[in-house]
């Protein structure tokens, strides 16, 4: 299944999403400068093997994923907004059932309370279609119940990856270019009463202990049981898949 095309978007300067310095603090701002700091954490190896099963084609689509990506994500373990450790074998539905899976960037991005708002407007329209809608960020459980709390956010559909293992296996795209300087960030400021909205009671203490995961980008992701049906991954911050087409391609999917 083609991935729907995207208009691209241009900035005279980069997007700076900057997060403000004291914990405590609710206030973001979106301005148009260079950061003036971010340090780039050093490579790793974390699932360097599993890499190899997914295309690095800069437009993504469900044909660039090996038939076998479902089996290999469904090994991924993560936890539940709880803390319970559950497998993406768990999550994606036994009975060839259509599964949403919703990657945010991490649980301290304003980016992602403002999909997770839109995600939560759109969950009953989701749940009429018979679809399983979830989404996943990285971080630790305790920075997900933030976001589930403050936002609000149904907690049975949230989950949190510490260690980005699922963003790895996906290929999702991660760095200080994809974070501040890819022009389809700007897509972003076309949204902004909605994302004003979503931040309402946002604070900065659900972002990562760990802050090389504020660098790491998103995507969504929909599963007939573990077969791929769809892939998106976001070029940039705040570059979300639209869910109204996701919403269709669900629903475009022949019952078995």
């Amino acid at each position: 299944m083609a991935l729907i095309s995207t208009q691209t978007l241009t900035l005279k300067s980069p997007l700076n999403l900057s997060l403000p310095s004291h914990p405590s603090s609710q206030s973001f701002s979106l301005s148009p400068s260079t950061p003036h700091s971010l340090h780039t954490p050093k490579s790793t190896a974390r699932f360097s093997a599993r890499r190899l099963v997914v295309s690095r084609a800069t437009t993504s689509s469900a044909f660039d994923f090996s038939p076998s990506i479902g089996e290999v994500l469904g090994e991924v373990g993560i936890f539940t907004a709880a803390g319970d450790p559950v497998r993406f074998n768990d999550l994606l539905d036994q009975n060839e059932g259509i599964v949403v899976v919703a990657l945010l960037r991490h649980f301290g991005c304003v980016c992602c309370w403002e999909l997770a708002s839109a995600l939560k407007e759109s969950k009953a329209r989701f749940d009429s279609a018979g679809v399983k809608l979830i989404a996943v960020g990285v971080g630790t459980p305790d920075k997900a119940r933030i976001l589930a709390e403050r936002l609000p956010f149904p907690m049975d559909s949230l989950y949190a990856d510490t260690d980005r293992k699922a963003y790895d296996v996906l290929g999702l795209y991660y760095g200080l270019g994809r974070t501040f300087f890819n022009p389809a960030s700007a897509k972003v400021l076309s949204r902004f009463d909605a994302l004003q909205k979503a931040v309402k009671n946002y604070t900065i203490e659900a972002t990562p202990d760990d802050r090389s995961s504020v660098l790491q980008q998103g995507g969504m992701f929909v599963f007939k049981g573990k077969q791929l049906l769809y892939a998106r991954k976001d070029e940039g911050t705040g570059d979300h898949a639209p869910l109204d087409d996701i919403l269709n391609v669900c629903c475009k999917v022949p019952v078995s």
